[in-house]
């Protein structure tokens, strides 16, 4: 049986291709992060990202890559808590 749709601040059902809003981000992984990681982390909040896995526990994932020093990027994935997230678009 799969889990329940993960649900967004309003209470919103939120699926994979849905567009979301980056409300806020919490937790203590946050604070582990090395100062330069955690500011792009932040910088992401505001944004509207597609939601790209709803994973067994029933998060919705999201992702967002920057570019790298040298060459190439480094990115984070997130999984989202319901209060974190706003749906702004279904997808179609």
């Amino acid at each position: 049986m799969l889990p329940e749709p993960p649900r967004d601040k309003a209470g919103k059902p939120v699926r994979v291709g849905d567009a979301v809003r980056l409300l806020m981000l919490s937790g203590q992984w946050l604070e582990e992060l090395p100062p330069d990681e955690k500011d792009d982390v932040l910088s992401m909040i505001g944004q509207v990202f597609t939601v790209e896995e709803i994973d067994k526990c029933g998060q919705a994932w999201i992702h967002q890559s920057w570019p790298a020093e040298g060459g190439g990027c480094h990115g984070h994935s997130i999984a989202l808590e319901s209060y974190e997230m706003e749906l702004v678009e279904p997808a179609a």
